[in-house]
């Protein structure tokens, strides 16, 4: 069993996401262990990037925020190494190709692997494009998370056969962000996903308030929350702490 295949186990997942860096990097290692213990079966941490194509305002002000900081992808990794050395929670980086080909991939991976990060996302890699990463994260075993959206029913078999740790199913066309209503028929394309594979359905992109994930939890293994935990940090910065905390419970315990 992988560490990520640990986040399903005990039913349910909440996956929370937070931008390193946004206030600090330290606050953000004290918010990972809040969410964690508040609840959260594993978290995503965002390395800032000048251009992240796939966020919405919200995760947009958060990078800015984290790259005015001086938040950089190696003070992250350390960061993340001080993190483990406290919890055993599956670590998930999301980030844009750009830096991990700066970084040199078989180095980015190896790093990953040394710090204890158990998988990553790249909104901007194209699924029919993997294989320029795929080897050096497999070597490393890392899990490269891949995307479903709204409009890959056709392509579901096909990625679902190469996926590991869990599928990222995207709620709504567009970027990230809030979203008061979610008119896509997710039920639908869990069962799709589900009839040709054993792989763990996430659905992110939107989901805010209990009542949303309750309904979408009913036939998922689990929800991604992302914006809604930025715009706490947001509002209350270095002491978004308990606010976090308050959020994240209400959450998980509505799934």
């Amino acid at each position: 069993m992988s560490n990520i295949d640990k986040a399903f186990k005990s039913g349910k997942a909440f996956i929370g996401f937070l931008t390193a860096g946004d206030p600090s990097l330290e606050k953000t290692e004290q918010f990972i262990l809040a969410m964690e213990e508040a609840g959260a079966d594993l978290i995503e941490i965002g390395i800032p990037f000048s251009d992240p194509i796939a966020e919405g305002k919200v995760i947009e002000r958060a990078n800015i925020r984290a790259l005015n900081a001086g938040t950089t992808t190696d003070r992250v990794f350390d960061m993340v190494q001080r993190v483990r050395q406290k919890t055993k929670i599956p670590l998930v980086f999301l980030t844009y190709l750009n830096p991990v080909f700066c970084y040199v991939y078989e180095n980015f991976f190896k790093k990953c692997n040394s710090v204890g990060i158990d998988g990553i996302i790249i909104p901007d890699l194209p699924f029919e494009e993997k294989n320029e990463v795929l080897p050096f994260a497999n070597e490393q075993n890392i899990d490269l998370i891949s995307f479903i959206s709204p409009t890959s029913e056709d392509r579901i078999s096909m990625i679902t056969s190469h996926s590991k740790g869990f599928i990222y199913l995207v709620s709504s066309m567009g970027v990230t962000g809030v979203r008061n209503e979610i008119t896509t028929n997710l039920s639908l394309l869990t069962q799709s996903i589900k009839c040709n594979s054993n792989i763990p359905v996430c659905v992110g992109f939107g989901i805010s308030t209990p009542q949303q994930g309750k309904e979408i939890s009913a036939f998922a293994d689990g929800i991604i929350v992302g914006s809604a935990i930025v715009k706490i940090i947001e509002q209350y910065g270095a002491h978004a702490k308990p606010h976090l905390t308050d959020y994240v419970s209400k959450m998980k315990n509505n799934l």
